[in-house]
């Protein structure tokens, strides 16, 4: 039953923009609302799915992971050539929603999955956003480096979304190439940085859509892109907002733990975005599958689900009035927790 609610949510969209692509009308206003708008009223109704059923859901990744590079020509080209007015309006709000809320979720867990073909395409979906260097800051900065000063994605308390905004893509694109750099430093030079294949595939894709869709198209390709970039960046600000991990004697972080990421359990926005308000769980076992993650006890929960959050904290103000006091409360029960023993750290 939750795979068919994984798959219900996320290829309503993908169906709906391919035919308003094409014909506009009610199916390119229906797209936008699929993805934003529905989960409001659908998250009221009680989750009809048995938590005790946990398939792994690969096939549904691979379709969305490939869907993903339909409709980003699709997408590009509707929005040059076929639809206009308030039309114009929906595609291109509900393109870079499906980019951004259901293709960011699908693609990240991709790239986190051994098989290479499944990363290699999670990678490819990346460099389509103009994106691609996420694959190597996520995997070896974000990860290793969540809530503490060396990750760019994890905010301070504070600072407002538009601020962190700039810093963290900049941030997370020097740090994902050094991490790489240093890597291919350590294989003696038989590996080439990934950053040469992303910056030479987005390149060549920018060179393409002002090929096929001449400046309008190419415009609209990076105004999408951007679109998506920002929802991946709201995302990161959200779930990290403030926390923090505390210094071992070692002068080691400890572990990632339930309180290093803000969750949320709405359970149809959750199935939108293939689990990822359960990040937590995600954080402490990075390779789980999406359907068989859960809100670990003890967990820092956001007051909403997490697209309200995303919402709210494009104004700071806001935000911090919600935020702020909460925060307080979930890092004065972190500090009060017992740091672990190096004989838990080895067992873990």
């Amino acid at each position: 039953m939750r795979l068919t609610i994984f798959t219900f949510a996320t290829l309503l969209p993908a169906a709906l923009l391919a035919w308003g692509a094409v014909y506009g009308g009610w199916a390119i206003w229906l797209a936008p609302v699929s993805i934003g708008l529905m989960w409001i009223a659908v998250d009221q109704f009680p989750d009809p799915a048995d938590e005790s059923e946990m398939p792994v859901g690969d096939t549904l990744l691979i379709l969305l992971g490939f869907l993903q590079l339909t409709h980003l020509p699709l997408g590009v080209w509707a929005l040059t050539y076929n639809l206009h007015g308030l039309d114009w309006v929906a595609g291109i709000l509900g393109f870079g929603l499906f980019y951004g809320q259901i293709g960011n979720p699908a693609s990240h867990e991709l790239i986190h999955r051994s098989d290479r073909f499944m990363t290699g395409l999670g990678t490819a979906v990346y460099i389509g956003f103009l994106f691609g260097h996420h694959v190597s800051a996520h995997r070896f900065v974000h990860h290793p480096y969540v809530a503490t000063p060396q990750d760019p994605v994890s905010a301070d308390k504070g600072v407002g979304f538009w601020s962190f905004l700039p810093k963290a893509w900049y941030g997370s694109f020097i740090t994902g190439y050094r991490a790489e750099k240093a890597m291919t430093r350590r294989s003696g030079r038989k590996r080439i940085n990934p950053y040469v294949f992303y910056m030479t595939g987005e390149v060549t894709l920018l060179v393409l859509a002002f090929a096929l869709f001449g400046l309008k198209g190419l415009l609209i390709y990076v105004a999408l892109c951007a679109h998506t970039q920002s929802q991946m960046l709201v995302a990161d600000y959200v779930q990290h907002y403030g926390l923090k991990r505390r210094r071992l004697a070692n002068g080691k972080f400890e572990p990632a733990g339930p309180w290093h990421a803000w969750n949320s359990v709405g359970w149809y926005s959750s199935a939108v975005t293939l689990n990822a308000p359960r990040h937590s769980d995600h954080h402490a076992h990075p390779s789980r599958p999406y359907p068989q993650l859960t809100v670990p006890e003890g967990s820092a929960m956001l007051p909403a689900p997490l697209p309200a959050m995303a919402m709210l904290a494009l104004v700071p103000p806001l935000w911090k009035a919600v935020m702020d006091k909460r925060l307080a409360t979930v890092l004065a029960q972190h500090e009060a927790a017992p740091l672990p023993s190096a004989e838990a750290l080895l067992q873990g």
